[in-house]
């Protein structure tokens, strides 16, 4: 993990919050449901935010069900949420438009 992975106040976390609502805070993490027209295209999606999570050496939590992913993002090396969690929130929504 890069030396520039910082830890997050819970007034970060609650200010990113509000302007990202549909994400949420979920067992230290932040996490969204995702659901998806077709299997190919939650398959799609998950090999972009894997090209993504490879570029930042941080990688989520998911859990795939026919066109459906539980995603979650959460910084187990700090056992918090960081500003890299919020980088791949937000490489997230680009993905998904």
């Amino acid at each position: 993990m890069s030396e520039n992975c910082q830890l997050l106040s819970q007034t970060e976390i609650d200010k990113f919050l509000k302007s990202h609502n549909e994400w949420k805070l979920s067992n230290n993490g932040i996490e969204r449901e995702l659901k998806f027209d077709t299997y190919l295209k939650s398959i799609d999606f998950i090999n972009k935010i894997a090209i993504k999570a490879e570029e930042l050496n941080h990688h989520p939590d998911m859990k795939i069900g026919y066109c459906n992913i539980k995603i979650c993002f959460y910084t187990h090396d700090l056992n918090g949420l960081s500003n890299y969690d919020l980088k791949m929130v937000e490489a997230t929504n680009n993905i998904l438009g």
